[in-house]
């Protein structure tokens, strides 16, 4: 239970950080005075001042900050501070942060298929008695769309049947050379809780991953391939749940905060751990780039109060070509800071819920 606890509060420091490294390190870049680089929130503990910027250990293992001169109205206006850059350099630096989460769930995915395996939208053993046998897919097929949707990899083909529900699909397959189309309908598989059209897909070593009788290795193209698609997939999956959490349409088991994720982490630990520290490890990896993805899309989100708030008020300063008045940019991050608050309360009553009601 205690190792489930650091190994999650590890997790989200890391995610927390790698987005503040982002803002951070464009912001330096950029010739802006980055006061303070905090490891952590709440009292400070340790702090060393290199050059203009004073980095810090604090209290609470959650997270951290990068303080920039000038970044609220309230602050220093000085030659190197924020608002004394350019609207381009601004916009850069406020999305830094969730790029840099993008790229760490990337470089999550890419490790993690090195050492364990990928399954490609490639057919290799067609299920007897299924919708895929019915209409007529074979073993090599390769199925390139689903209802006109580009398919590259597995889990794209996975998502989109549990969208889809058990309404009629069109597949595109590739086989021998020439494109074909068949219609189907999927079944509900009782056991594994989701719609199937019946057939188990080809799958490749990953790079340092133990050799597997009957399955080719995945060469570095085909994994970093695999690790990006991988990466937009969970984006886009993201990006339509927290579209119906923002609009208070999604139900309870489609999101979760702060006591859904640290049970999701300990979960996937302690389950890993009853197989080796390894597979514990990949578990925690494989969730860290799924949290990565939700934490990139969800600041890019134009509410104020995010990064996404702040790009969008870039944006129009950009196209009127001067600042957006600040009491007005006030009254909207305050609307903005309200709004994330009611949907915090939002999401913890959805957490409470979870442990009280079955």
């Amino acid at each position: 239970m205690v190792s489930s606890l650091i190994v999650t509060i590890i997790l989200i420091s890391v995610l927390v950080i790698a987005h503040e490294f982002g803002h951070f390190i464009v912001a330096k870049k950029s010739g802006i005075c980055v006061q303070e680089f905090s490891l952590g929130m709440g009292p400070k503990l340790v702090s060393s001042l290199k050059g203009d910027t004073e980095y810090s250990i604090r209290a609470l293992p959650f997270g951290g900050f990068c303080r920039m001169e000038g970044e609220t109205d309230d602050g220093e206006i000085g030659p190197n501070s924020f608002f004394n850059k350019s609207a381009g350099v601004r916009l850069a630096v406020m999305a830094a942060g969730p790029l840099m989460n993008f790229l760490l769930s990337f470089v999550m995915l890419f490790g993690l298929s090195c050492t364990s395996y990928i399954a490609k939208p490639e057919i290799r053993i067609v299920s007897e008695n299924s919708p895929a046998q019915a209409a007529g897919l074979q073993a090599g097929d390769e199925i390139r769309r689903i209802n006109g949707q580009r398919i590259h990899i597995y889990d794209e083909l996975q998502n989109i049947l549990y969208q889809n529900g058990g309404r009629p699909i069109e597949l595109e397959i590739l086989r021998d050379g020439e494109l074909l189309r068949y219609d189907l309908t999927p079944q509900y598989n009782e056991e594994r809780q989701t719609f199937l059209i019946g057939f188990s897909p080809e799958i490749y070593t990953g790079l340092l991953a133990e050799p597997a009788e009957g399955c080719e290795d995945a060469g570095f193209v085909d994994t970093a391939y695999y690790s990006y698609y991988s990466m937009l997939n969970y984006i886009k999956m993201t990006a339509q749940g927290l579209a119906r959490v923002f609009t208070f349409t999604a139900s309870q088991d489609e999101f979760g905060g702060p006591i859904t994720i640290f049970k999701m982490v300990g979960d996937g630990y302690e389950a890993g751990l009853e197989y080796s520290l390894k597979a514990a490890i990949q578990n925690v990896v494989y969730i860290g780039a799924i949290l990565g993805a939700n934490l990139g899309v969800l600041n890019l989100f134009p509410i104020p109060g995010l990064d996404g708030g702040k790009i969008l008020f870039l944006l129009i300063e950009i196209v009127r070509r001067k600042p957006m008045n600040l009491e007005t940019e006030g009254k909207l991050q305050f609307l903005g800071f309200m709004f994330l608050m009611l949907l915090m309360v939002f999401v913890i009553y959805g957490d409470i819920m979870k442990i009280f009601v079955k």
